[in-house]
């Protein structure tokens, strides 16, 4: 999601806002409290290892221990903008624009649930490192179709394929391509399987893929 920054202190600041007026607007916008407070509780921890990592007794551990909440916390908040403030009918734009998040266009152009499926190249381009590009089937460029929001991938790290779509434990969503995935050094040589769908702008989703996978270099 475009709005999040990239800057950790931006980041950290903007989180705490989203959090906070999420909270104040929460019976308003129909929002769900356990959620919340999971946001809360991840925004405090990496908000304190940041704080931590700023000092001169830092350790790796630490600096590790941050990276790996901070990556949580953005991807838990890209999914609850997501699944539950952007296309939410209680909130207006003033409540997007207090939260800072993008208002998208919902009444001129019709955001109809996508009907294909994702082609994917999973590329290598670095260590630990899988970079999966994606496009419509009959498009010459890579990229997303008309209509669609972004490309959501599940997958699981495992040593036989999965028999459903529901064993695959992880998400991960890019509203532009490539959708990068990183692992760490003691998954290299292990199978990743996934599948993959469009979303539309208004959150309709489209059929899934078949079980796909690919080896972590």
């Amino acid at each position: 999601m475009s709005s999040i920054p990239e800057k950790e202190s931006e980041f950290i600041e903007w989180s705490g806002n989203l959090i906070d007026v999420s909270k104040a607007h929460a019976a308003e916008w129909g929002l769900p409290a356990d959620k919340l407070t999971v946001l809360e509780t991840l925004h405090g921890e990496v908000k304190t290892l940041h704080e931590k990592c700023q000092t001169a007794s830092y350790t790796q551990l630490d600096m590790q221990a941050k990276n790996e909440k901070k990556e949580q916390l953005r991807k838990s908040e890209a999914e609850f903008v997501r699944f539950h403030l952007q296309n939410n009918d209680k909130m207006s734009d003033n409540g997007r624009r207090e939260l800072r998040i993008p208002i998208y266009d919902t009444i001129h152009t019709p955001h109809p649930a996508p009907d294909s499926v994702p082609e994917v190249e999973v590329e290598t381009p670095h260590p630990r490192t899988l970079r999966m590009k994606f496009r419509h089937g009959n498009s010459t460029r890579w990229g997303k179709p008309e209509f669609v929001h972004g490309f959501e991938c599940l997958w699981s790290i495992g040593d036989a394929p999965p028999t459903n779509i529901r064993d695959l434990l992880h998400s991960d969503f890019a509203t532009r391509s490539p959708l990068e995935l990183t692992f760490d050094e003691n998954e290299r040589g292990k199978r990743v399987y996934f599948a993959v769908r469009w979303e539309s702008g208004t959150v309709k989703k489209g059929p899934w893929s078949d079980i796909l996978n690919a080896v972590i270099p």
